[in-house]
């Protein structure tokens, strides 16, 4: 059976050595200091590994099942969920006021990334509770609030997105899912919605529906598409819960991987729904989840890269295969041990170093989420826009490709399902397609957000880049010459990229072709300063005369791999966007 062991460490480290989340200006911050983050990730770390990481081969081999129009989840899940719930896990940032417990947005993403490495089809029920809920609590009335968010944070109430049917999934204009108003205020949903996770199941008392819809007589296209709160159970006016709604499951899908998680069709015939926000302005509405949502994805891509490395890890210093080139190491057996090998040892450095970067870059990513909504900071609301579509696509693509070198590994062992590591590259497959495809990830990055505000963003990452380099060269020539001039090198790479598309905007398949290995460019150069931070935080570490001398050692080496190895890809991105959109629109569909 697979190991997992949560990095609190590691986290710690991003935290309070990179971050330096306690003396921050962000409110709530003051209170996290190392003593209080440990104690946290250390009992999130317990549950992660005792009691979710467990149930993951089980969820995965018992999947769910509908019974009489009731999805019911695999052995251990509901009590495990109990045990969350009774943790105060499910609201551990969520606002007082609705019975959570007001953490910063950060330290809600470090114990989400340990609970989804352990069990990513169970985190899942909790985490789209927590857009939901987000949704609610961003554009809901306030009885819509009171009625709905106390139950939702607490997850006896768990919450969905309802966006996809089946003729249409990216164009949603295309929906043809219908609302008619009723007159006392509410609307009769009616239409089928599919691709729905954690769309029922018997975890909870009543499930909350978030479902886009066309109001009759609205306006034409996604112009005319608006958000509606459709329960499972009609909430009476005392807050108890009265009569089903019409909103049933039409049927589980069978699906690659997550078989823990619910993904229902769900079918709804008049089901009553209350208007969330303002009338055909639903994206807005909704996109308050999706971008919560995608961030979330972006670190499960993250989670399940971790989980199988840890493993690989582990089975590389446990198999026995050949002697290493340059001399016997383990002399009292039949071969050493996989690890010493040079392409073993790159495979591993490929996982580590990603694992590692990206845990920065998502922590880093909270923190700026928690500026734009502690402290009103629009330039961080603004960047974080930005880096939202590098976070889910690249972190998900990358995240996959190193749960397949995980794999690789195990040789023929990682393809059996005895040893479980098939399953971390068959739950880490989704990330990549829903909260919005990767390459719908990419045409956003290049398409939309680049052109924001006049630019203003990327040009203030790119002096975020510039401005870090020239702070901090000049001190440590190695530091310099190994992470600093690597980062240099990539951030004019990715410039270089983006005077390309501007001096070729005539003709827009230029950009277009070249948007998702831009957004693989900029994944790299996220991770680059990720790593010239961690290297520098280690740096100082080791010179303040740090007691764990061997981990800010294992950091250098590790951040050295990935400047040198890893980054020079935004050279091989480069060439590709500046070879146009010819080579790739060119040739005649029928000729395919």
């Amino acid at each position: 059976m697979p190991i997992y062991n949560a990095p609190t460490k590691d986290t710690q480290f991003v935290l309070h050595d990179v971050l330096k989340v306690s003396q921050s200006d962000i409110p709530g911050y003051d209170e996290l200091e190392s003593e209080f983050t440990g104690a946290v990730l250390e009992e999130a770390g317990k549950l992660a590994t005792n009691v979710l990481h467990p149930l993951n081969v089980v969820g995965d081999t018992e999947g769910c099942t509908l019974e009489n129009g009731v999805v019911r989840t695999p052995t251990g899940f509901k009590e495990a969920f109990e045990e969350v719930k009774a943790g105060g896990w499910t609201g551990l940032d969520m606002p007082e006021q609705y019975g959570g417990q007001n953490m910063p947005y950060v330290v809600g993403t470090a114990v989400g990334e340990m609970f989804s490495a352990a069990n990513q089809a169970f985190t899942m029920y909790q985490g789209l509770t927590h857009g939901a809920a987000s949704a609610i609590l961003a554009h809901g009335t306030e009885e819509q609030k009171n009625t709905y968010l106390p139950n939702m944070v607490s997850c006896d109430w768990t919450g969905t997105m309802n966006l996809t049917e089946p003729h249409c999934g990216t164009d949603l204009g295309l929906m043809r899912t219908k609302a008619e108003p009723q007159e006392d205020g509410s609307y009769k949903i009616t239409g089928q919605k599919i691709f729905i996770s954690s769309g029922d199941h018997d975890m909870a008392e009543n499930i909350v529906h978030l479902v886009l819809a066309k109001i009759v007589g609205g306006p034409e296209g996604i112009k005319g598409v608006s958000l509606f709160i459709v329960p499972k159970y009609i909430v009476n006016e005392d807050g108890s819960l009265g009569n089903r709604n019409p909103a049933t499951v039409g049927k589980i899908e069978e699906k690659m991987g997550i078989h823990g998680n619910s993904t229902c069709v769900m079918n709804y015939d008049g089901a009553t729904g209350y208007l969330l926000g303002q009338e055909h302005k639903g994206m807005r509405a909704m996109f308050t989840m999706m971008n919560e949502a995608r961030l979330g994805v972006g670190m499960q891509g993250l989670s399940m890269a971790d989980a199988a490395y840890q493993n690989a890890v582990e089975y590389a210093k446990d198999r026995l295969q050949g002697r290493d080139v340059t001399g016997v190491k383990n002399p009292d057996g039949p071969a050493d041990p996989l690890i010493v090998h040079p392409d073993i040892r790159r495979n591993l450095m490929d996982q580590k170093s990603f694992v590692e970067g990206a845990r920065a870059f998502i922590l880093w990513g909270a923190s700026m989420i928690d500026a734009a909504h502690r402290k009103g900071d629009k330039d961080a609301d603004g960047l974080i826009s930005l880096l939202t579509p590098v976070i889910k696509g690249f972190l998900t693509d990358e995240g996959y490709d190193m749960t397949v070198q995980a794999q690789q590994v195990y040789g023929g062992h990682g393809y059996i399902e005895e040893w479980g590591m098939s399953q971390y590259t068959r739950d880490a497959r989704i990330a990549m397609i829903y909260e919005g495809a990767n390459g719908v990830q990419a045409l956003d990055l290049v398409g939309r957000k680049l052109a924001a505000d006049g630019g203003k963003h990327v040009m203030a990452f790119f002096e975020l880049v510039k401005s870090y380099i020239k702070d901090n060269a000049g001190q440590d020539e190695a530091f310099d010459r190994d992470f600093l001039e690597p980062l240099k090198a990539a951030s004019k790479d990715l410039q270089a990229a983006g005077m390309y598309f501007m001096q070729n905007a005539a003709n827009p398949n230029n950009a277009l072709s070249g948007s998702y290995d831009f957004m693989h460019m900029f994944g790299h150069v996220c991770l680059g300063l990720m790593w010239a931070r961690m290297g520098k935080a280690s740096l100082d570490a080791l010179a303040a005369g740090a007691e764990d001398k061997e981990f800010y050692e294992t950091k250098l080496v590790t951040g050295r791999f990935y400047m040198a190895r890893r980054l020079p890809a935004t050279g091989m991105h480069l060439a590709r966007i500046q070879s146009g959109g010819d080579t790739v629109m060119t040739l005649d569909a029928a000729s395919f």
